[in-house]
């Protein structure tokens, strides 16, 4: 498990990092078609950037294009990539759990491109090695799934169609993921890219992974099974380590994660992981003047962001990591047990930190009033609040009793 690290040494590490780079400011770098940030605006020498890793960091502007945990890399920001590959690992195998050295991943721009750099790798492997046509390969995943996965079919020109969920538990069952298995063989599509949920956007709610394999397993047809756990992958693993959602789990193939949720690292620091052999399915070889060339999405990208993500998770350690994740469980379920006594509806998987209130419960005005969210911002019928960190008991309990009011009103 890693190691909690001192500020000061995670100060001289990102600045090393950043002396190993190249440095626009005075390096003879003439075919780079980048630079510094602006000078006019941006100042390399303010006095505080020298207490300040990460904004030096987004100052000098390494540009990460490429995923660093393949054979080569631009060799002109390799101190920051470096760390890069350091997050990859620690997220891969410490928190989910791979084998050492068999994950590939970087660090993209948010979920959405994670789980569209998923799907986009397992189609062409479709493409490449069965032969398949786009009309004959078929996206599945929960209809509670986050709507990167109708876009990522969109843009993919391939199918898509959601499997049905209970409307009290949140999950599908054996019956309604061989409807939507079933129905889709009726339809010609021989090929599967499947999505399983580590904790829904909505209700925090986590797939039964293992009743889809064995559906597509019966029914004998070629799938990859990817994890979107963009929001529960810095949270459910630690809440309950028995999950079927990491790499022990032979059938995963990929999850993404996301750093600007729970880790409160910037926006931009989605995290994408993959079993080693899958990302030359993504390769874009037409980008010949990129070092490595690129198998990403998104190409060129802030080497700040996994930076960032580096320092937060250091300055925990495994263990703080896992205080916080359990002080934050132990408030959502302080809430869950409030609701229960009061007979309010609400769903809250044991282990996650979202609630989701029925909006039978409340006005629009009262969910206003507090910044819930609704599922349907037209017809609500569900409102969550997310366990953040700055969700204390203390504001916990304002809204508690404000809802006895307005319950009794």
């Amino acid at each position: 498990m890693w190691k909690k690290m001192e500020l000061e040494d995670i100060k001289k590490r990102v600045f090393g990092a950043i002396d190993q780079n190249v440095n626009f400011y005075h390096d003879d770098i003439l075919g780079v078609p980048a630079s510094h940030l602006d000078s006019k605006v941006f100042y390399q020498d303010e006095p505080f950037l020298k207490n300040a890793p990460f904004l030096a960091t987004m100052v000098h502007n390494p540009n990460h294009i490429g995923c660093h945990t393949l054979d080569k890399s631009e060799s002109f920001f390799q101190g920051t990539q470096a760390i890069e590959r350091e997050v990859i690992k620690l997220c891969s195998e410490d928190i989910l759990k791979c084998a050492e050295n068999e994950c590939d991943g970087y660090v993209a721009s948010g979920g959405t491109e994670a789980n569209l750099q998923a799907i986009w790798i397992y189609r062409n492997c479709f493409l490449r090695e069965h032969v398949a046509k786009h009309d004959e390969i078929h996206l599945l995943g929960s209809e509670d799934c986050h709507y990167s996965m109708p876009k990522a079919a969109n843009l993919l020109n391939i199918s898509w169609s959601p499997i049905g969920v209970e409307g009290e538990s949140r999950v599908w069952t054996r019956q309604s993921a061989e409807k939507a298995v079933d129905e889709a063989i009726a339809q010609g599509k021989k090929y599967f890219i499947c999505v399983a949920n580590m904790m829904t956007t909505m209700f925090g709610s986590v797939d039964e992974i293992d009743v889809l394999t064995e559906v597509l397993e019966d029914r004998k047809v070629p799938f990859f099974m990817h994890v979107d756990g963009a929001y529960g992958g810095f949270f459910y693993p630690f809440a309950q380590p028995q999950s079927r959602l990491d790499f022990r789990n032979t059938h995963v193939s990929s999850i993404t994660l996301d750093a600007h949720k729970m880790v409160q690292a910037p926006y931009g620091t989605g995290i994408f992981l993959i079993r080693k052999g899958m990302m030359k399915y993504a390769m874009t070889e037409e980008a010949s003047y990129v070092e490595g060339q690129d198998s990403t999405v998104i190409g060129s990208r802030s080497g700040a962001n996994a930076i960032s993500i580096w320092m937060i998770l250091m300055m925990y350690g495994y263990y703080g990591w896992q205080e916080k994740i359990n002080t934050l469980h132990q408030r959502a379920q302080w809430l869950s047990q409030y609701l229960d006594r009061f007979g309010i509806r609400h769903f809250r998987n044991p282990f996650s930190n979202i609630v989701t209130i029925h909006a039978d419960h409340l006005s629009a005005e009262f969910a206003h009033r507090f910044g819930l969210v609704p599922d349907n911002h037209h017809q609500p019928e569900w409102y969550k609040i997310v366990v953040m960190e700055h969700v204390t008991l203390e504001r916990l309990d304002a809204f508690v009793a404000a809802l006895e009011k307005e319950i009794g009103s």
